[in-house]
Parts: structure tokens; sequence; C-alpha cells
């Protein structure tokens, strides 16, 4: 069975009640992707970090990537908070990845009370990497090294692990409040992306350029996320948009508009919260920003 090592940094920031809270929503959503994957696996966790038992790693990170609030997502190897274990398993998992001449890096982290310190453990690690592998000529290298050895010792359990895979990082859904966003085509879908990374739940009214990105992007963060298809005359958008926000009985509109628009919009919609968390970047950093967005939802 594998174990995955899922980190969240925002949430580790709350206070208790909240963490708690928010550490609950995270658990639920993981869970009610897998349900939707079909991916049967168990769930443990200590501060600040969860742990993710599957028997298939590759679709189980997939997954974690798109999940809100997940920072980053290893796959870990667990041994006992030994130094004898942590060296020995090691050098067996570092033995394929280290290539003559390669410069690599040992980083340990270290919670709990052990009878060594973080830069103990590494050097002692890296001491015996270069013993061990001498005929390969391997040189230490912290700054820019070509393999990094990460070893987390946590209490009695220590995690070893080599690769880092990002998540949206964000608040987990559901934390915060309900919006509807206006999906036009890139800027419209970021803005509803930004949103749902601060917890809020959002319905989304796609226009036609606009139902592609939220059908085969947004969709694969909130699959239970509410599409409704606006008549692709502009004029109707904003009935469409006060319609759904009505029956979804929403908070606020998310709508991708400009600076010297908001005047406007801010008249049209009264006393409705609008947000448009897109104003102040450019076409281009809206397609490099959602080009991002794409890549975790593959």
């Amino acid at each position: 069975m594998a174990v995955l090592l899922v980190r969240y940094g925002e949430l580790a920031l709350k206070s208790p009640p909240v963490r708690r809270e928010f550490e609950r929503a995270l658990r639920q959503n993981i869970l009610e992707q897998f349900v939707r994957e079909g991916i049967t696996g168990r769930l443990r966790s200590d501060r600040g970090h969860l742990y993710v038992e599957v028997d298939e790693a590759a679709s189980a990170l997939r997954v974690l990537r798109r999940v809100f609030g997940v920072t980053s997502v290893s796959e870990v190897h667990e041994v006992p908070s030994d130094r004898e274990a942590i060296r020995d398993r090691l050098l067996v998992l570092a033995e394929p990845r280290l290539v003559p001449g390669a410069r690599f890096a040992v980083r340990a982290r270290r919670t709990g009370q052990h009878p060594f310190t973080s830069q103990e453990l590494a050097r002692d690690l890296g001491g015996a990497v270069l013993e061990r592998f001498a005929d390969r000529h391997l040189r230490v290298d912290l700054d820019d090294p070509d393999v990094e050895l990460f070893v987390e010792v946590r209490g009695p359990r220590t995690y070893l692990y080599f690769d880092r895979a990002a998540g949206p990082g964000g608040l987990p859904l559901g934390v915060a409040g309900r919006l509807v966003a206006l999906v036009d085509g890139p800027r419209g879908a970021l803005g509803a992306y930004l949103m749902m990374k601060r917890g809020c739940r959002v319905a989304m009214v796609a226009v036609p350029p606009g139902e592609p990105l939220a059908r085969e992007t947004l969709l694969r963060f909130d699959p239970a996320a509410q599409i409704t298809i606006a008549p692709s005359a502009p004029a109707d958008w904003p009935n469409t948009l006060a319609s759904v926000a009505e029956s979804w009985k929403a908070d606020g509109i998310v709508v991708p508009i400009s600076v010297e628009e908001y005047p406007t919009e801010r008249k049209r919609w009264g006393d409705r919260v609008l947000f448009s968390p897109t104003v102040g970047l450019t076409d281009s950093e809206v397609d490099d920003r959602w080009k991002r967005v794409t890549a975790l939802a593959a």
C-alpha cells in the first residue's frame, strides 16, 4: 500500500477551533473526490499533515492535486525514527537515483524529541551516501543539487521522499460563502477558480466560449458545482446571473470586469456583493495563470 503525504499551509495558521473545522472540510473534500474517482483509501493526520494510504498512488496523487487547501503531495516511504533504520532505507531508495557524478543534498526536518538534531541527521546521512557510493564520485551541493533526498522525522515515524507535486493551495471548498460566477472565457473562468480557492462554493453561468472551460477544468476541482448555460446575447447575461443567484441563495456575484466598468456594474447589482478577482490582471497574466490551473486539472 502506498502512502501519500499531503501538506496544507494556510490552514495551519488558523486558531485551533477554526483549524479543526477547516481540516474536517479538507478531509471530507478529499474523500468525496476519491469516491467520484472510484479510489479507496484511508486518511490519518497529525498537526499540519494528512497521510493518505491507497493501493494506487498515481491516481490518488492526480486527485489530491485538485483539492483546494492542499499545497503539495509526496509519495513517501515510512520507517521507524531510528537512525540506522532511516539510513538503511534511504540508501536503498536513493541508489537508482544517484547516477555517477551527481550532485545531491539531504534535506532533514524533525518534529518531536529525538537524540539527534536535524543538522546532525542530514550530516550523517550525507556521509553514509558518500561512503556507500564512493565509486560514483558524488558531490554534496546544497544550492543546486541534481537529486534531493528529503527526510521528515515526525515523532516515532520518519518519512522519506524525493519529489513534491504542487496542489492549488488556498482553503477547502465549503468553508466560505456561496457565489455565482460568469464564465465567459479564461478571465471569467480564472475569476471563478480564484474564489473557489478561497473556500467559496461557486455556481457557474457559462456562455458558449466559457462552457468548455467550466466543464473540462473547473468541474475537476468541484465536480458537484452547478453550471447554467446562459443565452448567447450579452444583454441577457445579468438576468441569468440574477436568477441563479436567487435560487442558489448566493452571497455575491463574480464578474470579469475592468476598473472602468466597475461603476456601471456596481449600479447594476445594487446591494449584492460584487467580486472581480482578475480586475488587476492583463490578458497575458490571465492566460499564464489559467495555463497553470489547467495543468493542475490534468
